[in-house]
């Protein structure tokens, strides 16, 4: 028998509708019910083409033990990003500001009024890799909230006040090329010399820093800019991240090297990867970034169009129960 989410639409929140785990979706239901049962709330925020939120829903939310201590001390709620980037946006926030990084499964506990207290991203069925076993979270946490709520309720109010301040500080100036400048300059420092790109693994493309290079060699004359763009285009289009056989580009390299590649494909990062290839070009006129950006435009429109008219988000990382098949 189904749960409250085999009424739901969204292909993300269907894939839950059969486990074990007594979901919500976000809603006047949830939130009312953790109200009038003074219980935290664990809300869940994935997408469909998540590998890791696959992961932890076979590995937890499908096992009937770790259901039924959800089921007991939590109101839990199902959340799909691409559904509710509203959502999504304002807890990825308390995620980032509880523990420094962000990622999807996010797994985030609630006061009942809605308000972050504690956070997380994937945690595995045992203790490993450094991480707690979700299991042990779900005890700490629901031990935290029954046993010392005043505790609770100052990280609550802690995490209030973090999200009320600007996501970025405003300026009081104006824009200036020293400004530019500056960014320019930090890109170069953290530019990998080596391997392209920037910082180590994993390594995500980043259109929109290579746009920027490749406008601050037209701005400046900067020959070095355009390199960087250049060396980091050339080293995602020669190794694993893109795909060599279909076209278009996985999510991210698990390693520095560009090779290993965490196997989804997103709408977003084709399409803009695709822009900077163009623009690069248009500047260089070198045949390998004219042909990755036809290549990637044809793979969008071959294998993220749909017969119904519009795009496609994104690409499952897994098929036949794994990842990359």
């Amino acid at each position: 028998m189904g749960n409250r989410l085999a009424q739901e639409t969204s292909p993300y929140l269907l894939e839950h509708a059969n486990n074990p785990v007594d979901w919500y979706p976000w809603g006047p239901e949830a939130l009312a019910k953790a109200r009038s049962e003074n219980k935290p709330i664990l809300l869940s925020i994935g997408y469909s083409a998540c590998h890791w939120c696959h992961v932890m829903a076979r590995e937890s939310f499908e096992d009937q033990e770790v259901a039924a201590l959800m089921n007991r001390d939590f109101i839990s709620i199902k959340v799909d990003r691409e559904e509710r980037p509203d959502l999504d946006q304002v807890y990825m926030r308390a995620v980032q500001g509880l523990t420094g990084s962000g990622g999807w499964p996010m797994t985030v506990f609630l006061l009942p009024d809605g308000a972050p207290f504690f956070a997380g991203t994937y945690f595995p069925p045992s203790d490993r890799f450094g991480m707690p076993s979700f299991r042990r979270v779900l005890g700490a946490v629901a031990e935290a909230f029954a046993q010392r709520p005043a505790e609770v309720e100052a990280t609550a109010a802690q995490v209030r006040n973090f999200l009320k301040r600007p996501v970025v500080p405003l300026a009081t100036g104006t824009l200036t090329p020293g400004l530019l400048d500056e960014a320019y300059g930090r890109l170069e420092r953290d530019h990998d010399p080596v391997r392209g790109g920037f910082g180590g693994a994993p390594k995500f493309p980043q259109p929109m820093l290579i746009e920027f290079l490749l406008r601050t060699s037209i701005r400046s004359g900067e020959p070095a800019a355009r390199e960087m763009a250049k060396q980091t285009l050339r080293a995602m289009a020669e190794g694993g991240m893109y795909d060599q056989l279909a076209g278009g580009f996985h999510r991210y390299s698990v390693d520095e090297h560009w090779l290993v590649p965490h196997f989804e494909k997103m709408l977003y990062d084709n399409a803009l990867l695709a822009r900077a290839y163009l623009d690069a070009w248009q500047l260089t006129r070198e045949p390998l970034l004219r042909r990755v950006a036809e290549d990637t435009l044809a793979f969008v429109m071959r294998e993220m169009t749909s017969s119904d008219g519009g795009f496609f988000s994104s690409l499952d990382a897994d098929s036949e129960g794994e990842e990359g098949r």
